[in-house]
């Protein structure tokens, strides 16, 4: 038996299915609150309420932040270069864009960034959109970073100038050995399969006959389907 509280309304529900809950817990809420609610915002914080209860990098995004976490991805943009996940409040470098700004100063895969011109980061459940606005900004601005890395007692700073980062996948194209191919892929994005279309042609008509696929340090990217 399923009790649903909301407000001074008490509400028995016996053997309900969880889809079923959720949306009797919603309409209930929406019919009986004291007060007027945005049952839109009611709904994602349950969802992300949901994901908690899983692994630390399942995680809710709205449109919004979607489109920010998607930006990588698809185009252009100006920031401080690198890939990172939000885990358990804190900021984890997976990998930095090579030749991009990040890696030009020294920030490891691995570094956590626990501040942003002096802006705190880690433990204080900063949505990954908010960091991204710490992040990044006009090329030629410069971002203070407070940083933790492994094995290292105190913590170190460094200052970024961001500049434009372009989203390639492909680092390397060339033959490695007679008739052996070799291409570095260094992330996966939405024009990956194209770039190493590309790569192959060229190998391809330099005799390849054999291929070195290179994913280390790959760090992923989005889940097609």
């Amino acid at each position: 038996m399923a009790v649903i509280l909301c407000g001074v309304c008490t509400v028995m529900a016996q053997q309900l299915t969880p889809d079923t809950k959720l949306r009797y817990a919603n309409n209930i809420i929406g019919r009986y609150y004291v007060d007027s609610i945005d049952q839109n915002h009611v709904v994602e914080e349950a969802i992300v309420a949901m994901l908690k209860t899983l692994d630390p990098h399942s995680q809710y995004s709205n449109p919004e932040e979607t489109r920010e976490l998607t930006e990588p991805l698809e185009g252009n943009f100006s920031g401080i270069g690198i890939q990172f996940n939000m885990a358990t409040d804190t900021l984890y470098v997976i990998q930095t864009v090579s030749g991009g700004p990040s890696e030009k100063v020294g920030i490891l895969a691995g570094d956590r960034i626990v501040e942003a011109n002096d802006t705190l980061i880690a433990g204080v459940k900063m949505k990954n959109s908010q960091v991204m606005k710490l992040l990044r900004g006009p090329k030629g601005t410069k971002v203070k970073l407070k940083v933790l890395r492994k094995g290292v007692s105190e913590p170190l700073d460094f200052v970024v100038v961001r500049d434009d980062i372009p989203i390639y996948s492909v680092d390397a194209v060339y033959m490695a050995a007679p008739e052996v191919g070799y291409i570095k892929v260094n992330r996966f994005a939405e024009g990956t399969g194209e770039e190493v279309y590309e790569a192959l042609k060229k190998l391809k008509k330099k005799g390849m006959k054999h291929l070195i696929l290179d994913l280390d340090d790959n760090g992923g990217g989005p889940l097609w389907r």
